[in-house]
């Protein structure tokens, strides 16, 4: 597999050299400049989750890592059902992994991957997260040797029980507090990973969705989605992505690229600078603003160009994307009339995606929108909104009791550094 970096198309690497480096130079992405169609994606789909994966991800790395089939049998342990909430609307449940958020798909495939390719040289993991991101990195490399994890979050600006997740580990887990937004904590990475002398220093790779493995890792649970439907549903299908830094949504695109036909919907909270993009014309990110579905809180999407690329590569357009924003009031009243209607259980960030889907499905057409994250990791929100008491799920009630391990910072680079060399060096 050959990868070019978007900012500078003379720097080509393979699939697993992406991994190893994350980022390009100039903070650049990796991506592929084609996609070569699945042939059979009848045949395709009538296969398991863990046999369908290792063919979608062979069919995209190519040669390149031997060990892909024991990988993916050893990340993907897990369910990602389709479930019904609505009249022609499932939520495709992408929750039910060790850290309870569809993060674990992407963060347990890099670790292994990481594992395979890094060879005898220690590993810094860098992330930014604006929630699950962390909890499902912490999680899968908690305890590999010669592997350290700094995670980056938002201070008051994750939840709770994310938060726990993070920072209840200790070990080789490195938690950081940041008072600041996601957006001032992925500034720290990238000015990280533009300082080269460190970057050699410490080992610095990336865990984010920057990171080529974690996108490929997620393109196969948009197969698995309509795997679980009718060859009649998928004929007109639509997905809604609840979307923060576009790696989800890139990785859906990728899979109808492959062949997967469908339609897609971008939902976002106030931090809508792609929504407003897309209807005029002008990237114009404003200031990050916290909301209930803080995952989302990201007004410089990092994969963006990623999706441009792709739109670009495939001869698309972006007017062929439904998108939608809603606010926190908006998004408490479609938890609200969803769980009186039938019952399901929104968290704010599926709540969104739901809606989006709603305002946007045609007659005749199947609609799935992903859940992203199990709703009781938000809690409060869900029982203050919906009047219910709703019961942690054995993962988080024992995590919610242990105490937490961080270290709190200013958005600054130079304290940034002088931390990760005093603990990791």
């Amino acid at each position: 597999m050959q990868l070019f970096n978007l900012k500078d198309k003379s720097e080509q690497v393979s699939f697993c050299e992406a991994v190893k480096r994350g980022i390009g130079r100039e903070q650049g992405l990796f991506f592929m400049d084609k996609i070569e169609p699945i042939a059979d994606i009848d045949g395709l789909l009538k296969l398991p989750l863990v046999e369908r994966s290792c063919r979608v991800l062979r069919h995209l790395i190519g040669s390149e890592l031997t060990e892909l089939e024991d990988i993916v049998s050893s990340a993907f342990t897990f369910k990602a059902p389709l479930v019904k909430a609505d009249d022609d609307i499932y939520a495709l449940e992408l929750f039910h992994g060790p850290t309870l958020a569809f993060k674990d798909f992407g963060a347990r495939f890099m670790a292994r991957v990481l594992g395979a390719v890094r060879g005898d040289s220690r590993l810094t993991i860098l992330t930014a997260t604006s929630g699950d991101t962390g909890a499902a990195v912490a999680a899968a490399f908690y305890g590999q040797p010669g592997i350290n994890v700094v995670v980056l979050y938002p201070k008051g600006m994750i939840s709770p029980l994310q938060e726990k997740l993070i920072a209840t580990l200790g070990g080789n887990i490195h938690a950081v507090e940041v008072d600041g937004t996601f957006d001032e904590c992925q500034d720290l990475v990238k000015r990280a990973f533009d300082d080269l002398p460190f970057r050699a220093q410490v080992g610095l790779n990336s865990a984010n969705s920057i990171n080529i493995s974690r996108l490929l890792a997620q393109v196969c649970y948009y197969f698995e989605a309509a795997a679980q439907l009718t060859s009649r549903q998928r004929e007109h299908l639509m997905f809604a992505v609840p979307c923060g830094n576009f790696g989800n949504i890139t990785a859906g695109l990728i899979a109808k690229a492959l062949g997967l036909k469908a339609r897609f919907a971008i939902g976002c909270n106030v931090n809508d600078t792609v929504p407003r993009y897309l209807a005029s014309g002008l990237w114009d990110p404003h200031p990050t603003i916290s909301t209930l579905s803080n995952a989302m809180d990201i007004s410089r999407p990092n994969n963006w160009p990623r999706v441009e690329a792709l739109v670009k590569m495939q001869g698309w357009s972006l007017q062929d994307f439904a998108a939608g924003m809603l606010t926190d009031d908006a998004t408490r009243k479609t938890m609200r009339t969803l769980y009186a209607k039938t019952g399901y259980v929104l968290e704010p960030h599926a709540a969104i995606a739901y809606q989006v889907l709603k305002d946007n499905l045609k007659p005749g057409e199947t609609g799935i929108f992903l859940g992203t994250a199990h709703p009781a990791k938000f809690k409060a929100t869900v029982d203050e909104t919906l009047g219910i008491t709703l019961p942690l799920p054995p993962a988080l009630a024992q995590r919610a009791q242990l105490s937490e391990s961080k270290t709190e910072l200013q958005p600054d680079y130079a304290a940034l550094k002088a931390f990760m060399i005093e603990q990791l060096v």
